[in-house]
């Protein structure tokens, strides 16, 4: 995959939930736009660069799935950092979790994320979210040309 075709970024550290998003993108012809991350410290680098690489150098995303429980560096510090900078701050940014803990949906909002939802046990509801989320964020939504 061209770094211009990233139009998805999913920053999930659990390989199941990572695999069914991408077998649900795969269905609706999203996978091709997708790159996959597996920790905050891995999306950090990545979107907001380092000495050797930068995001910033092609489009931006369209948008942003992330997990609240990542290693190395937890969900809620990467949405502070990534709305906190100039160049990742309008990259919409949407929270996809286990967690339905109302102090992580305050402290969210609080920071700037689009959207908040929390993933269903089951297999099928979780791919109808899945699908969901995909299919508006890439197809509904209109977003600013960058």
């Amino acid at each position: 995959m061209n770094e211009t075709d990233i139009r998805i970024v999913l920053v999930e550290d659990n390989p199941n939930d990572a695999e069914l998003v991408t077998r649900v993108f795969n269905k609706h012809n999203l996978a091709n736009h997708l790159v996959v991350l597996k920790d905050g410290a891995e999306a950090l680098k990545f979107l907001l660069g380092d000495d050797t690489y930068s995001i910033r150098d092609v489009p931006a995303p369209n948008v942003i799935l992330l997990d609240l429980k990542l290693p190395k560096v937890d969900g809620i510090e990467v949405l502070r950092r990534l709305k906190a900078d100039a160049n990742t701050k309008n990259i919409p940014v949407v929270i996809l979790t286990s967690s339905s803990e109302q102090c992580d949906l305050e402290e969210a909002y609080a920071l700037g994320v689009n959207s908040y939802v929390t993933k269903p046990i089951k297999f099928a509801d979780f791919a109808k979210v899945v699908a969901d989320v995909g299919l508006y964020w890439m197809v509904v939504n209109k977003l600013p040309d960058r």
